[in-house]
């Protein structure tokens, strides 16, 4: 069965390890076979990688869209462990990562991946809270 995906007019996705812009039109395609395939709205770059839980993010996209994900595996350790060691209950969201990334799953992961992200952005906004900051306050992004 193939996957469709619409694309609106200059919108990009990755298929593989090619990045595909559309032209200046909505673009319909089906797409068969067994490809990395990911829309711009789910592509980070090492710009936008900007705190540690979207470095781990990155690091999975990499893998997913890589021909060899173990090649990625040391930097995304060395993340998670950074991140273990600053917040230790973020373990259960890593946790399910790893085991995606260990079955192969690795669309899986990077789902898993988006939710730690999601749980770093509560972790941020409750410290800044208790701190007296206003929730929708600009602030330092993390390190």
């Amino acid at each position: 069965m193939a996957l469709k995906v619409e694309l609106k007019p200059g919108e990009r996705i990755i298929l593989g390890e090619c990045v595909i812009t559309n032209s200046d039109q909505r673009a319909r395609l089906l797409i068969e076979g067994e490809t990395p395939i990911l829309r711009e709205k789910d592509i980070l770059t090492a710009e936008t990688a900007d705190t540690p839980a979207k470095r781990i993010y990155l690091a999975v996209q990499l893998m997913y869209t890589s021909k060899d994900a173990r090649a990625y595996h040391e930097i995304y350790f060395k993340l998670v462990s950074d991140v273990l060691k600053a917040a230790p209950s973020t373990w259960p969201l890593i946790e399910s990562v790893n085991n995606h990334i260990l079955a192969g799953e690795m669309y899986k992961a990077l789902k898993e991946a988006k939710k730690l992200i999601a749980y770093e952005r509560e972790l941020v906004d409750h410290a800044l809270h208790r701190n007296g900051e206003p929730s929708g306050a600009p602030h330092a992004r993390s390190a």
